[in-house]
């Protein structure tokens, strides 16, 4: 198994951040991207805009957003002096933890709702700092550096069996009940953003893409232009600078492991990459978080 294949979420288990705070646009540089997994992104200050399936959504505090697996979304934020981007985030990969749920039919139920269902929509607004999930992100958020591998996925199934009892009547209240009936219908795109999640960490071979989708090369790079307003080799940069980020965040890696990790193996030429992207090297980014 390679060094790379250990970052997958699967692997992962669970990424949690609590109030995150981006300063300025250099911080934050939003893209149209998306996620192997669950992502559920809650907003405590900024404004901005959220595209979602073609839909956009205005950003707002007290609003929390649902992403579901490989689901093309886009957040432009207005970060200016004193307005800050601050969110917390959970991103998690819903079949390791579905056999938890089991006690629960009715929690069950809704957990496969989020993340396989149409939902009415992706967000939902209006919500108080005293929401009781807050303190739950909060507590975890403290004692998870402290966990033992051999204990983790207990502790955060435990947590998204709390986190989900406490969402689901705030959910049912605000979107209504989602209809199991409806599955998310995949676009197109969203099959090459499959592939290239299992593929980012790798040289870009756009035949090899094109091959394993039966699309023309041409065909694949203009749907995918079309639908992201990105170039494949651009989405593919901004992927692995996004999970450069998150292990910078949240491992004690080197950075140079951490270019090995997201497919840049010179040092170098990564820190200068991230340094273009971010207006910081791996290093000065890591200390400002």
């Amino acid at each position: 198994m390679s060094h790379v294949q250990a970052f997958k979420l699967n692997e992962l288990k669970l990424y949690l951040t609590y109030r995150h705070t981006s300063l300025d646009s250099v911080q934050y540089q939003g893209t149209f991207h998306a996620h192997q997994g669950i992502e559920i992104l809650i907003v405590h200050e900024g404004s901005g805009t959220l595209v979602v399936d073609q839909k956009s959504y205005e950003v707002a505090p007290g609003m929390l957003c649902v992403f579901q697996p490989y689901q093309l979304h886009h957040i432009q934020m207005n970060i200016q002096p004193g307005k800050p981007f601050v969110r917390s985030v959970i991103q998690f990969e819903p079949s390791l933890y579905e056999n938890y749920f089991e006690k629960w039919p009715s929690l069950l139920a809704f957990f496969k709702q989020i993340h396989t269902s149409k939902l009415p929509s992706p967000c939902i607004y209006g919500l108080s700092g005293d929401e009781p999930f807050h303190l739950l992100i909060e507590r975890l958020e403290k004692k998870r550096h402290a966990l033992g591998k051999n204990n983790e996925l207990e502790e955060f199934s435990l947590f998204l069996i709390e986190f989900f009892h406490a969402f689901k009547p705030i959910w049912e209240q605000r979107s209504g009940k989602t209809e199991t009936s409806l599955t998310r219908t995949v676009h197109q795109a969203e099959r090459i953003l499959v592939w290239l999640e299992n593929h980012y960490t790798e040289p870009l071979r756009l035949k090899q893409l094109a091959g394993d989708l039966h699309l023309s090369p041409y065909h694949l790079s203009h749907l995918f232009k079309e639908c992201t307003g990105s170039s494949i080799s651009d989405y593919v940069t901004a992927r692995r600078m996004q999970q450069a980020v998150k292990l910078l965040n949240s491992t004690d890696l080197s950075v140079a492991l951490i270019g090995e990790a997201v497919g840049i193996a010179n040092c170098s030429y990564f820190c200068r990459l991230f340094k273009s992207h971010y207006g910081y090297t791996p290093h000065q980014y890591r200390k400002l978080t």
